[in-house]
């Protein structure tokens, strides 16, 4: 079975590389066409939103190829059509890895462009990764030919993390959080937010969004034993709070496929413990929280926006440095909130309620300055100068 899925997989990097090769030949390139790629979303959402929204219909042709994970299958005729638009697409739009873009031909005045679905630079990742197992790392990486930053001090971490010379990134800052310069759309997302979950209204909400553990995504997990669960309910259910799940997307994915069970003990309070982890796209979620509890994840990056208060979790962070992907800079340089090692501090940290704002302002001149409302406008202007 394993040489099997290894001889489909070659078949079908082969029919990739030969297919579009031909019809690089064939075919122009279309001018106008705009393909939004994705491997891991099923759906319009975040950076590729923006930009797709600010492109006028009548001018452009734009096209949405997307599938729900990087397991999922696509059909003969979605194959076709995947090399078809990849091989003719003046702009190709990327938000994380695609496989596909390894075995294309990046053909003269063709644009790939990746505006990563993170923003910041906090673990390591692509060639930035502290590994010697370099077959590991996506191909299709060093092939952009346009990444966008949010500040011009982490610009250097996506250029070595991509393979590309610095001038192929730009600090435009990331256009799915001009949201948070919007009042209207903030005002209206949350009404909207607490018209579909009942149980949020009047209620202050603890966020829980860690990352995950493991180094690739079909090994995801998360050490859920090291939350008290019954100790945080007995605290904060009677203080009108309720505790939201969301999971990061690829240990979420292994769950829905019951390949681990993180459920079972936070099933018992269903009035206190909710999991959203469906809502793909985490910023609104970030509009209705009242403390965000993290980790190494990069919604850190988004919530500077909040002006609320941010605890990480930390309980395996010795680990996590010294046996993970490493992180670009101290993990210091990324804290603005109360650090908590185990499920006690974590409670404390939680009633704390602590702002600490020279720590968050350093944090965001270091890592989101790029990022002014104005973001998905400088995207634009930078990808389309020529043909707008």
């Amino acid at each position: 079975m394993k040489y099997i899925k290894k001889l489909k997989r070659i078949i079908g990097q082969l029919f990739i590389a030969i297919f579009n090769r031909i019809l690089v030949i064939l075919l122009p390139l279309k001018e106008k066409r705009v393909l939004f790629l994705s491997d891991v979303r099923s759906e319009l959402g975040g950076n590729f939103k923006a930009v797709y929204d600010s492109l006028p219909d009548d001018k452009y042709e734009k096209i949405l190829l997307f599938k729900k994970t990087r397991n999922t299958k696509r059909k003969l005729k979605d194959k076709f059509n995947l090399v078809l638009y990849l091989s003719t697409s003046k702009y190709i739009f990327l938000e994380d890895l695609v496989q596909s873009t390894s075995h294309m031909k990046v053909r003269k005045g063709q644009k790939l462009i990746q505006l990563w679905h993170a923003a910041g630079a906090f673990k390591r990742f692509g060639h930035g990764r502290e590994t010697s197992d370099l077959k590991r790392i996506h191909k299709g990486y060093k092939k952009y030919t346009n990444v966008i930053a949010s500040s011009e001090k982490i610009r250097p971490c996506y250029a070595e993390a991509f393979d590309v010379s610095i001038d192929k990134v730009k600090a435009t800052g990331i256009p799915r959080t001009d949201i948070f310069f919007d009042k209207e759309y903030i005002k209206n997302k949350k009404e909207e937010l607490y018209n579909e979950f009942q149980f949020l209204r009047n209620k202050k909400v603890i966020l829980f969004a860690p990352t995950y553990r493991g180094t690739q995504f079909e090994e995801a997990y998360y050490d859920i034993e090291e939350l008290d669960l019954e100790k945080i309910y007995s605290i904060f259910s009677k203080q009108n709070y309720i505790f939201i799940f969301k999971w990061h997307p690829f240990l979420y994915n292994r769950i829905e496929k019951e390949e681990i069970k993180l459920y079972d003990e936070y099933k018992k309070y269903p009035e206190f413990y909710y999991d959203l982890s469906k809502e793909r796209d985490i910023n609104d979620l970030l509009l209705i929280a009242d403390v965000l509890i993290t980790d190494y994840s990069s919604v850190i990056f988004d919530y500077t926006f909040m002006d609320k208060p941010i605890v990480y979790f930390t309980y395996d962070y010795r680990n996590y440095v010294e046996n993970g992907r490493g992180l670009y800079f101290p993990f210091e340089d990324y804290v603005y909130g109360k650090v908590a090692k185990n499920c006690d501090e974590l409670i404390d940290a939680i009633k704390s309620d602590s702002m600490e704002e020279n720590a968050r302002n350093k944090f965001f001149e270091k890592f989101m300055s790029a990022c002014d409302g104005h973001s998905t406008e400088k995207v634009i202007d930078w990808i389309f100068k020529d043909n707008l």
